[in-house]
């Protein structure tokens, strides 16, 4: 560490202006204002035009907002102008600190600060914690840098994040134009203009297309295991242990094995047929209801089972791919079924009865492979946008770690790197 830049406590350089209630809210008059709440400045809510009471703190573009109370006090906001909730404090910081890099450097204490909140009812931030709070005071010029390396890093994430959500709907569109339009033996997608088609309980489909109930077919429902037999964790015993797997550990993405429960291979033997199988397609059916998996075989553990939040379908329908039976299940069938069969229980839910109703569509195997082939696409390139948001994301905490705390300075780190490229 350099000793020429010392740390200062964050009491000894800032202000805090708490924000305050609305005069009116919903009011759209000449002086009309946003109100900036935590919602509006992570992009998940519309703003919300008040009347600034007298003593209403105004803020400008690109000051630091500090969430003050509420389930998630601590977090860090870079702000828009508006006026500022009575949730949120402005941080004011003394003329010694470039704008940006004060933002990123109390941004790099956000975790902390959050897991430090204080009182019994509603948290809220302890002003004393949050004054002992360090930041380094590099030269002017090098805090700028340092913001600048940041701002490129988020910008990047940024942009990656955009292309991520376009892809989405991209593919949402994409997928289901596939699965009920189906693509020809020269390749292309099916249309009513040059293809025949016809009316199913899935929509339009290609006459040569059949639809068939799952309670029809071959398709065998597997329950996950319930009631009495419904394991407490289990010390990892010598002679072997098996993975039980809770709605949890299924995602919209597949298998998620971090956080699991194991079980003992004895008290799996005495166990129903919960069991999951290569080529096995896993359903949740309470809570989180919808998210599927689909077993290679090639998963890290050996035995896995489900627990009563699951179901699994076993296919042994002739001339269906599970495979494709799984891609139309989680990007056709399951929305347009489960919508229709509904639950109107506290918590969702979807019972066996139902999803036997639910109906399938099955092209020749040929086209199904065909199909299968162009969702992987599809699934791969979403992938590689995501693996590229993670890395962006490791990287920017990696600067932060370095940058901020003086581990490196960044002038050479500037002349050695090129960000997002």
């Amino acid at each position: 560490m350099n000793n020429l830049i010392q740390p200062k406590l964050l009491r000894d350089v800032i202000k805090l202006d708490k924000g305050k209630p609305p005069a009116q809210q919903g009011y759209y008059g000449p002086d009309a204002a946003l109100y900036l709440t935590p919602d509006y400045l992570r992009g998940g809510a519309q703003p919300e035009h008040v009347k600034p009471s007298s003593n209403a703190v105004h803020v400008k573009d690109g000051e630091t907002i500090v969430l003050w109370d509420g389930s998630n006090a601590g977090e860090i906001f870079r702000s828009k102008q508006g006026v500022l909730a009575s949730t949120m404090a402005r941080v004011i910081h003394s003329e010694d600190y470039d704008s940006n890099y004060f933002f990123f450097a109390l941004k790099g204490w956000e975790g902390y600060l959050k897991g430090q909140t204080s009182g019994s009812g509603i948290p809220h931030v302890d002003k004393e914690v949050l004054g002992k709070l360090t930041l380094f005071e590099f030269p002017k010029t090098e805090q700028s840098k340092i913001a600048e390396v940041l701002s490129k890093v988020d910008q990047a994430i940024e942009h990656t994040e955009s292309l991520i959500a376009k892809q989405q709907r991209i593919k949402t569109g994409l997928m289901r134009d596939i699965l009920t339009r189906g693509i020809d033996e020269h390749g292309n997608l099916r249309s009513e203009e040059t293809h025949q088609f016809k009316d199913s309980p899935l929509g339009r489909i290609p006459v040569e297309w059949g639809v068939k109930q799952i309670q029809d077919s071959n398709i065998s429902l597997v329950d996950g295991d319930r009631g009495e037999n419904y394991p407490k964790q289990d010390d990892l015993l010598d002679a072997g242990y098996c993975l039980f797997l809770s709605a949890k550990n299924v995602t919209c993405s597949g298998f998620q094995f971090s956080d699991c429960q194991f079980i003992s291979e004895t008290r799996h033997k005495k166990m129903g047929s919960g069991t999951v199988a290569k080529n096995d397609v896993i359903l949740t059916t309470r809570g989180t209801v919808g998210n599927l998996a689909f077993s290679t075989g090639a998963e890290p553990y050996q035995v896995i089972r489900i627990n009563s939040g699951m179901i699994i379908l076993r296919n042994n329908e002739p001339g269906l791919l599970t495979p494709y039976f799984y891609e139309s299940l989680r990007n056709l069938i399951f929305a347009i079924e489960h919508q229709r069969s509904g639950s109107g229980s506290a918590q969702p839910q979807l019972p066996a009865r139902d999803i036997k109703m639910f109906h399938f569509l099955k092209p020749s195997p040929e086209e199904q492979n065909r199909i299968v082939d162009v969702c992987k696409h599809i699934e791969n390139r979403r992938m590689d946008s995501y693996n590229s948001l993670l890395k962006l994301r490791s990287l920017k905490n990696a600067l932060m770690q370095d940058l901020l705390t003086c581990k490196k300075r960044v002038t050479p780190l500037m002349e050695d790197m090129e960000v997002g490229s």
